[in-house]
Parts: structure tokens; C-alpha cells; sequence
């Protein structure tokens, strides 16, 4: 294949690639989105496969590469429960990270094989760009392990402060700039190792102070973060595709980052050097009244079927309890009764960007009935009942009334406003920021205490 038609199969795919970001932003184009994500790499793999000119012995191994990555990725896409969605997500830019580390040291022991020149003797340019992408690639690596650590729960959501972190990471930091100078300077393999190592540590050390409130950010940070080593790599083995496809992923998650920020009222940089989450609960006020009116599933059936405008708000409690499918017929039922029904989503509910989305999508729950923060907020204050089932921190008053509150500015979903909040919890224990729900004791709140599925269960069988 001649290097111009492969110049042109990467165009092609590229252009899929960016069709399939454009069909992936809304629920309704997303599986054709998927299709053309699927297409634009397959056309990706083949043209490099078509290029590379290896012996017997090399395509066999590749074939065994092919059929193993692509083995494991279809059991586990098979079996991984939506649940378990953002730390897949986690894990998988480790790999990205990993992938490019490995790239970089196989370019560097091998220069010839990817035309950068010879052992001794690599153009400088390929060593620049090598050094950004293991750099980059090693603190995706490490720092997607311990965000999907915390994520499964295997960590502690809760920060890590380490005294003088700030000093630490700058240090690591400049250290690995520098030592970049000296492997352009050396090509020494030595300098390339100590870059790699530097990088590993400072990607556990930027994520473990970040806490659980912060963890949607993290999530679309390293996904950025995969992206611009990917396209690294790409500058440096003089592949237009991984330099596409890492842009654009870079590009992708970088906005999505911004977009999650903006959704907390944080900024990108205060996320980064210290994050939020696990701060100890806020002491009790004594403007506050702490009791809480309990109800029961008779109750809840009760106040919705005589409501005429119910807003059913999910969060990760309802992702936990795989509530979805309870929560569909829940809201079939109150349609059947003249009900008027939507569902709000915030951005950052959940562990990853659209994680409430996707989860609705799996019960088929309608896409013209989810409504974003901003579309929805507005509503609440003619809605006779909200039903929320698991979603603490982004319903938590504080963060507009309490200016001592860590999460004071985030904007939240003002179901405070509603006639009545009906709230689904185990407990009345404070959220993944760490932070009391001043909403439980509200006088228009009514708890549900137990698991979201039994309970929405429960609410169903009660309206029969």
C-alpha cells in the first residue's frame, strides 16, 4: 500500500472518528455514533496492518495480539454491569497510558524500525515528542489505577493529603522537564527509565488527594490525559491516525473537564491540586432543626398518584441498587394515572459524565423526558412531588445557602422547592463529598430509609 492511500484511509477514519464524537453527544445518535467509532478503527487497524511489513513470526504475533485484546475486551464488555461503568472507563485509560509507555520504549530501542533514525542517533524532534508522550502516558497509567481503586472501592474515597504535596508534585514536575532536556541532549535509556518512573509517581500523587465528589472530573481529566499521549506517540512514530485520534480525544476530554467544572462551580486547577470529598460531615447548626419525617412506601404511593407533576431525580444510590428497571415502571404507572413525569439529571451525578444517562437508557426510559440541570431547575417549584432516589450531594441545599460549606457555589438541583421531596437513602449518612444533606430535615422532605430498588418496589406494588 502506498504511503499517500494510506494518508487517505486515515483521513477517512479520522472523519469517522469525529462523526462518532458528533452521534455520541446525544442519547437518540449515540448507537450510530458507536458504529462509526467502530468502523473509523477497524478502517485505522487494517491501513497499519496493510503498511507494516513484518515476517512470518511477526504477523502471527500480531494476529495473537489482535485476538486476545479483542477477546478480553468482549468478555468484559459482556459481563461489566452498567454499575461498574466508570471504573471500566478508569481502567481502560490505564491501558491507553501503558500503551504509550510501551510505544515510546520500542521507538526508542529501535529507531530504525519507525524511521526516526538510528540507535545513537535519533532525530531530536522524535526524542521531544517520545519524552511528552511517556511522560504523559506513565501519569495516565498510575493515576487511572487509583482512581478506578477508589472507584471500585478498593480505596478510600476520601482525599490523602500528603504534607507539602504542592512542593512535591512541582518538584517531580521540573525534574521530569528537565530530564527530558537531558534525553534529548544523551538519548541516554537510562534518563528515559528515570522519566517514566518520575511520571509514574507523580500520576498516584496528583489523584490520591482528589476526593470521591471530585471523581467525574478525574474520570474526563484522564480520559484528556490518554488522548495527547496517544497523539505523543503518533508525532513520534509518524502515525496520522493515533495523531487524530489523540487529538481529538484530548481535545474531547479537556472540554468535558471544563464542562464538569463549570457543572460544580469549581475551577479545573483547584481540582487538580487538592480536589474535594471525604471532608468530615458539617457540624450540626442550631438555626437547623435535625429531626427527619420518616415515611414508607404507603406513603410515597400515596402522595404520587394524587400529584399531578411527579420529577424523579437518580443518583448513584440508584446505581448501586440497580433501580432503573423499578424506576421505569415506577414512572409507567403514575403516566397511567394522568401523571405528568420527568426525570432531572445533574451533570456530575454519579461517578462519570452521562453515568445517569446510560443507566436510564437501559431501562428504556424515554429521552424526551430527561432534562438537564439548567432545562429542569426552573420546574421544581410546580412539582407536587420529587422523587429522589440516591442523589445527595448534587440536591444538597448548602451549596447554595451555606457559604462555610465545602460545596458552597456548586449549582444543585433545587428540589427543596417542591411541594414535597420524597428521598430514597440507607441512611441518613452524609454523601460521597462527606457533606450533611441539610435537605433531610426540611420541612417538605419526607426519607424513605432502605435499599432504592426494594423500595421503588415496594411504591409500585403499593399503587396495584
Amino acid at each position: 500500500m502506498s504511503e499517500s492511500f494510506a494518508a487517505f484511509l486515515y483521513l477517512i477514519s479520522g472523519v469517522l472518528f469525529i462523526l462518532a464524537l458528533r452521534g455520541l453527544s446525544h442519547p437518540t445518535t449515540s448507537r450510530q455514533g458507536n458504529v462509526y467509532g467502530m468502523i473509523g478503527m477497524g478502517i485505522a487497524i487494517l491501513t497499519t496492518l496493510a503498511l507494516a511489513t513484518p515476517s512470518a513470526g511477526g504477523i502471527g504475533l500480531i494476529i495473537i495480539g489482535l485476538a486476545a485484546g479483542g477477546g478480553v475486551g468482549a468478555y468484559v464488555a459482556r459481563r461489566i454491569p452498567m454499575t461498574a461503568m466508570p471504573q471500566l472507563v478508569a481502567a481502560f485509560h490505564s491501558l491507553v497510558g501503558l500503551a504509550a509507555v510501551l510505544v515510546a520504549a520500542a521507538a526508542l530501542y529501535s529507531p530504525t524500525s519507525f524511521g526516526i533514525g538510528d540507535v545513537g542517533d535519533i532525530h531530536a524532534q522524535a526524542l521531544v515528542e517520545m519524552s511528552i508522550g511517556v511522560a504523559i502516558g506513565a501519569i495516565t497509567f498510575t493515576g487511572s489505577i487509583i482512581a478506578f481503586l477508589k472507584l471500585d472501592g478498593r480505596m478510600s474515597g476520601k482525599p490523602i493529603m500528603l504534607p507539602m504535596r504542592h512542593a512535591i508534585n512541582a518538584g517531580l514536575g521540573i525534574a521530569i522537564i528537565l530530564l527530558v532536556v537531558v534525553l534529548v541532549v544523551t538519548e541516554s535509556t537510562f534518563v528515559f527509565w528515570l522519566i517514566v518512573v518520575l511520571s509514574l509517581i507523580l500520576g498516584v500523587l496528583i489523584i490520591i488527594p482528589i476526593g470521591g465528589a471530585d471523581m467525574p472530573v478525574v474520570v474526563s481529566m484522564l480520559n484528556s490525559y490518554s488522548g495527547w499521549a496517544a497523539a505523543g506517540i503518533g508525532f513520534t512514530v509518524g502515525n496520522l491516525a493515533l495523531i487524530i485520534t489523540g487529538a481529538l480525544v484530548g481535545s474531547s476530554g479537556a472540554i468535558l473537564s471544563y464542562i464538569m467544572c463549570k457543572g460544580m462551580n469549581r475551577s479545573f486547577i483547584s481540582v487538580i491540586l487538592g480536589g474535594f470529598g471525604g471532608e468530615t460531615a458539617a457540624a450540626a447548626d442550631d438555626d437547623i432543626d435535625r429531626s427527619v419525617k420518616l415515611g414508607s412506601a404507603e406513603d410515597a404511593a400515596f402522595l404520587m398518584q394524587n400529584a399531578s407533576k411527579v420529577i424523579i431525580v437518580p443518583g448513584y444510590g440508584m446505581a448501586v441498587a440497580q433501580a432503573q428497571h423499578a424506576l421505569r415502571e415506577l414512572a409507567d404507572l403514575l403516566k397511567e394515572a394522568d401523571v405528568e413525569v420527568k426525570y432531572a439529571i445533574h451533570p456530575v451525578a454519579g461517578r462519570m459524565p452521562g453515568h445517569m444517562n446510560v443507566l436510564l437508557a437501559e431501562a428504556n426510559v424515554p429521552y424526551d423526558e430527561v432534562f438537564e440541570l439548567e432545562d429542569i431547575n426552573s420546574e421544581f417549584a410546580q412539582a407536587d412531588v420529587v422523587y429522589v432516589i440516591g442523589a445527595n450531594d448534587v440536591t444538597n441545599p448548602a451549596a447554595r445557602d451555606d457559604p462555610s460549606s465545602p460545596i458552597y457555589g456548586m449549582p444543585i438541583l433545587e428540589v427543596d422547592k417542591a411541594k414535597t421531596c420524597l428521598f430514597v437513602k440507607r441512611s441518613l449518612g452524609s454523601g460521597y463529598a462527606g457533606i450533611d444533606n441539610t435537605l433531610f430535615y426540611k420541612d417538605g422532605t419526607m426519607m424513605l430509609l432502605g435499599d432504592a430498588k426494594k423500595m421503588t418496589e415496594d411504591i409500585v406494588k403499593s399503587m396495584d
